[in-house]
């Protein structure tokens, strides 16, 4: 086997800026080929080959970014403005509008949101196998009663698609409207509708933390980006 070598998907999420899933799809679907040839699953390619995805020659990426933004409410995570909702992207400089959304917010939350073209760390952060926490703060439209909050905690409430259980902690000894919120899942609207579920509104929903990055010690403004260092 050649030293120099490098598996084929590994090399296409590199230089595409997709998983390495989304590379072997591409791979069956026989939208790739190396040296003219139909790629294989499982191959592997090495330096002067002539790598191509649908026509296309396959050619060093940039360096990969990795963006952090203080997503404002209001904003949608699309590439294109919903209505007159306007997307997260005109936030940012036209030499970002390429960058992949990785974790996304409702229109109403705010928080941390990261865009990166590393699809590997992409994957990484989004399919439910790595268990990425996620921190969230939350107002609700009134005080939660102690029952609801152990069968959040404790049980579970059940959603259409589930049982929802998050993790709470009170943010002040003052009221129960403001809550801390750890979990793992992402599914739709998941702290919404597990509120909604037992009669609460929620207010405001921010996020702080997302895996091992966070805006704590980020002095960003809502609608502020910065590029960050991969971890």
């Amino acid at each position: 086997m050649d030293n120099d070598s490098t598996r084929l998907n590994k090399y296409l999420a590199l230089h595409l800026g997709i998983s390495r899933r989304e590379a072997d799809e591409a791979i069956e679907k026989g939208q790739v080929t190396v040296n003219g040839e139909l790629a294989q699953l499982g191959g592997r390619v090495s330096t002067g080959d002539e790598v191509k995805h649908r026509g296309k020659l396959v050619q060093d990426s940039t360096q990969h970014v990795l963006l952090a933004l203080n997503k404002p409410a209001g904003y949608v995570c699309t590439r294109k403005q919903q209505g007159d909702n306007p997307t997260v992207y005109s936030l940012l400089p036209a030499k970002y509008h390429s960058l992949k959304l990785v974790g996304r917010l409702d229109k109403d939350s705010s928080g941390i949101i990261l865009l990166t073209n590393d699809g590997q760390l992409s994957y990484q952060m989004t399919h439910p196998k790595f268990h990425k926490t996620k921190i969230y703060r939350v107002r609700l439209d009134r005080e939660l009663e102690p029952l609801h909050q152990q069968m959040i905690n404790d049980f579970g409430v059940q959603l259409e698609d589930g049982v929802s259980k998050l993790g709470l902690s009170r943010l002040s000894d003052d009221n129960r409207r403001d809550w801390q919120i750890t979990m793992s899942e992402g599914r739709n609207r998941q702290i919404r509708r597990t509120f909604a579920a037992l009669g609460y509104q929620t207010k405001k929903l921010h996020r702080t933390h997302f895996g091992q990055y966070s805006l704590d010690g980020v002095d960003l403004k809502p609608g502020e980006y910065r590029e960050i260092s991969i971890q």
